[in-house]
């Protein structure tokens, strides 16, 4: 870590550090001192190409301070040679940036407030890149949300899966099998003009906007690593994949999945008050199918992971993937029964 601050003119020694423990993926680090800053290092097994993300942010931050300069863009700080990331010895690269004081990060949604004001901020985000030129981005993880491609995927891991593993995701593996249908209407979906491809943020959990300590406002979207084209069902979905539950995708007693009606209520008008103009009337049609499409792609991520003898997830634990797994089976058989149409 001395060398990749240095790369900043930073010294290493001036700081505390320490570990923020949310997210699978990237490590991440908050560095206090008389200037504080959020150190991050990208995960390149999943990032094949972290020059993309560099890129693609480039592209709607100049986008943004054309077109929308009041918009709060929270981007990296260069290096002191101008680059945007610094590789440390093993490959991996380094972004840093700024940290906004008397802010915070919340990781279970705890209100219809906080709903709204999170689900606005992510439309408004999309709303303000409605119009640039999608073909300028590039996909940071191809297909990421194809619900075609995940589920393949998860075909194909039931056909390397040990005996044992088969057996212990017996229950999961049957309700992924049970909910192909959801497959066919994304297929039909995307095969047609009901959805157009915008820019959207693609990750759009709780913890992934900034708060303001005092007023619990929403101060800007963060994590942007996955801003690339998609359809609007990725972000409205997994809002409401990681907004409805009171409990996260690690939870084990499924009795605590439940539908709050009144968070589901609150994202939506949070949502379209942000895009209700700016969706077709066709993709209209689609809100409540994106919940449960966003869902389903998760359990068998994480099912097809577990698997896979968990290759890709970081897992604390021997089965934490099919917890998460049969977590989140559950919630698409809640949403089901809670959602119509």
């Amino acid at each position: 870590m001395d060398k990749i601050l240095r790369a900043y003119g930073l010294d290493k020694k001036n700081f505390e550090i320490t570990p923020v423990a949310t997210g699978h993926i990237n490590k991440t680090y908050k560095l206090i001192g008389t200037e504080s800053y959020i150190l991050q290092r990208v995960n390149k097994d999943v990032f094949k190409d972290p020059g993309i993300i560099a890129s693609n942010l480039r592209l709607a931050a100049n986008y943004l301070k054309r077109n929308f300069p009041e918009y709060l863009f929270v981007g990296s700080i260069p290096l002191l040679n101008g680059n945007e990331m610094v590789y440390d010895r093993d490959g991996f690269p380094w972004r840093l940036f700024p940290y906004r004081k008397n802010t915070i990060t919340i990781d279970q949604v705890g209100s219809a407030e906080e709903a709204f004001s999170a689900a606005s901020a992510f439309g408004g985000l999309t709303r303000c890149l409605d119009k640039i030129e999608t073909k300028g981005f590039m996909e940071v993880i191809p297909r990421f949300h194809d619900l075609e491609l995940r589920f393949q995927q998860f075909e194909s891991s039931l056909k390397r899966a040990s005996a044992e593993r088969m057996q212990l995701a017996s229950e999961s593996i049957e309700a992924c099998q049970g909910s192909q249908t959801l497959v066919d209407k994304y297929k039909e979906l995307t095969a047609g003009n009901s959805l157009r491809l915008r820019i959207a943020h693609n990750d759009t959990k709780i913890n992934n906007v900034l708060f303001d300590t005092i007023s619990r406002r929403t101060v800007a979207v963060i994590d942007l690593d996955t801003l690339m084209p998609g359809y609007f069902i990725y972000d409205l979905g997994d809002m409401v994949r990681t907004f409805v539950c009171p409990v996260s995708e690690e939870e084990k007693d499924l009795s605590k999945i439940i539908f709050r009606k009144e968070i589901y209520d609150a994202l939506l008008t949070g949502y379209l008050s942000e895009m209700g103009e700016v969706l077709s009337p066709e993709e209209k049609k689609a809100v409540p199918f994106a919940g449960k499409m966003m869902t389903y792609i998760m359990a068998m991520r994480f099912l097809t992971d577990y698997l896979n003898n968990d290759v890709y997830y970081h897992t604390a634990y021997p089965g934490q993937n099919l917890v998460r797994a049969k977590n989140q089976c559950e919630l698409l058989r809640v949403l089901m029964e809670s959602i119509p149409g």
